[in-house]
């Protein structure tokens, strides 16, 4: 029997999900969860074989958990699943050495391969990324620009965004200029935007 976690914000499709998966003979659904938080915790406390994370969740998103999973519980597998393949996803679930990237349009029965491929130590990923996956672009933003990118994008301001990351307002607007630049966006919002589409933020 393969113990599953199931972590997916979207009550209905969360439902769904564990319906269908306990219907198999050899798979069962041990924890579930709609936050990337409760992943860590949850793991620890039902020893899962394989967690089943969706990529975008508020809060603590799916790399994330599946990053701490890996640092408190090797042993459990990891399958990220997400709603669309954006590159910056696709080239942070390979950097984080996640054993599987599904697309949520996959058919039932390729998620239930998956998650059996990767449950006997296989690798999965979703054949239509897999074009995409020689064809990663390296993400330009450093560390500290990608945090005032990341605020920016949730409404911050300049002076706001200074004060949370402990710089003046004066260097925010010159990491938002740089930011424009290395994206070739028209301005700010167009750099956001730029950021998410690729996965970058």
């Amino acid at each position: 029997m393969i113990r599953l976690l199931i972590a997916e914000d979207q009550h209905i499709v969360r439902g769904a999900l564990v319906a269908l998966l306990n219907l198999e003979d050899d798979l069962e659904v041990v924890a579930e969860t709609g936050s990337g938080a409760d992943v860590p915790p949850l793991a620890l406390a039902h020893t899962p074989d394989v967690a089943v994370l969706d990529i975008d969740m508020p809060g603590m998103d799916g790399l994330s958990a599946a990053a701490a999973l890996r640092e408190r519980l090797p042993a459990c597998r990891v399958l990220l699943l997400t709603g669309h393949g954006k590159p910056g996803h696709l080239r942070r679930a390979l950097a984080a050495q996640v054993n599987g990237f599904l697309l949520k349009t996959a058919p039932l029965d390729d998620l239930t391969a998956a998650i059996r491929t990767v449950a006997a130590g296989g690798r999965v990923l979703d054949p239509s990324l897999a074009v995409t996956a020689w064809d990663l672009a390296d993400n330009p933003l450093t560390p500290r620009e990608k945090d005032v990118l990341t605020l920016t994008a949730g409404g911050a301001e300049a002076p706001e965004i200074a004060a949370e990351l402990f710089l003046s307002a004066g260097t925010v607007r010159n990491h938002l200029t740089a930011i424009v630049g290395k994206l070739n966006a028209r301005n700010r919002t167009d750099a956001v935007r730029i950021a998410r589409e690729a996965g970058w933020i």
